[in-house]
């Protein structure tokens, strides 16, 4: 029986979505000035269009591109972009993870493209030689439910003719990302920067506004999806707009976030504090007998929702129900203690530890995590 240890991590908020708050954070802190108004009020407008700003200026979105919000999170975003701008061309689909199959679905059930799928299993990135720049692509950088990540964006022809939608939701903020290889890059409130759920940001290439402004889908697109008017790009999304009434809290709990960023250093700060934590996990990794990660190939291994695998012998041979239901009790082992809240792997993924190691928590609760992880592992076992 391993010894429980005494140390606990101070912030024990580990879950991939929504994410731990920014180190400080209080309710307190959220302006409150503008709650109970209407949304099409002209102060109400201007807050919103400075959230879209700030975030810009954090995420080094290129000048020339345009940010909007969508309802429903990253998901809204993604579809958004899909349902308003897919058919003019062929399309290809990197399914590599659960939501990568999830756009693989929407293409193939709901829009009717006939999609070529490039799938890989759990814990691979795709082979992605047969990506054709004539085609539009739609993709994840990041794997949230499977850990694995890009490697680069070679695959991506400068060239190309198709537009690339991408799916950076536990990417942006954690992640570099090569602007000039992408045209639509879409991500939610709730996962970098520990915002909260049900809005999602869709930021725009000028390749994207073009497709938007000459192309009308030949379908009928949900309002809450919806990024064109009659003449195309709905332009006053982003200037604040709404596409519908959007939480004004979540909102100005965006922008404390956003500017918690730029405080405490930009961009760049918040990658290496999110590397810092990976790095810190990985050593852990490096050490224990018990446990791997789900990504094979080290380039690929995701920096923020880092998804393990238990590979002792005692463990790999059991069916998959029991591994579940070993993970489960662990993770009653440690919530039970205090020490450690939501990290099992994703409902859909294999039976596993899913650790969000993004900026917004710190390094050394990273550090304290890791012997409640070992005392978990040897009293579930032994029990």
């Amino acid at each position: 029986m391993a010894n429980r240890p005494n140390l606990k991590p101070e912030r024990p908020w580990f879950s991939s979505g929504p994410t731990a708050k920014r180190p400080g954070w209080s309710s307190q802190a959220i302006p409150h000035e503008l709650l109970g108004r209407g949304i099409r009020a002209p102060e109400v407008v201007e807050r919103f269009a400075q959230g879209l700003r700030l975030t810009q200026e954090l995420l080094q979105v290129p000048a020339d591109w345009v940010l909007v919000y969508v309802p429903g999170s990253d998901t809204g975003a993604v579809e958004a972009a899909m349902w308003s701008m897919l058919g003019e061309r062929p399309v290809q689909v990197l399914a590599f993870e659960n939501f990568g199959k999830v756009w693989a679905t929407d293409a193939v059930e709901h829009l009717k493209l006939s999609p070529e799928v490039v799938s890989a299993p759990w814990g691979a990135w795709p082979d992605t030689s047969t990506i054709d720049p004539a085609k539009d692509l739609v993709f994840p950088w990041n794997g949230t439910t499977s850990g694995v990540r890009a490697p680069n964006a070679d695959f991506i022809a400068d060239d190309r003719e198709g537009v690339v939608i991408c799916d950076a939701t536990s990417a942006a903020f954690a992640m570099p990302l090569p602007w000039a290889k992408l045209d639509v890059v879409t991500f939610s409130f709730q996962k970098a920067l520990g915002g909260e759920a049900g809005l999602g940001v869709a930021a725009l290439s000028p390749r994207a506004v073009a497709r938007l402004d000459l192309y009308e889908p030949p379908r009928p697109v949900p309002k809450v999806l919806r990024l064109r008017d009659g003449q195309g790009f709905d332009r006053l999304l982003a200037s604040g707009s709404m596409l519908n009434t959007f939480s004004v809290w979540t909102i100005e709990d965006w922008i404390d976030a956003v500017e918690w960023g730029l405080a405490t250093g930009g961009l760049e700060t918040l990658i290496a504090r999110t590397n810092a934590n990976a790095a810190a996990l990985d050593e852990w990794v490096g050490r224990t007998d018990w446990i791997d990660y789900l990504a094979v190939d080290p380039a690929t291994r995701s920096t923020t929702s880092v998804c393990l695998k238990v590979v002792d012998p005692r463990v790999t041979g059991m069916p998959e129900a029991a591994r579940q239901a070993l993970v489960t009790r662990m993770k009653a082992l440690v919530e039970g203690e205090g020490a450690a809240f939501d990290i099992e792997s994703h409902r859909n993924a294999p039976a596993g530890l899913r650790i969000w190691c993004g900026c917004t928590v710190e390094k050394a609760d990273i550090e304290a995590l890791t012997p409640w992880l070992d005392w978990a592992f040897e009293t579930a076992l032994a029990e």
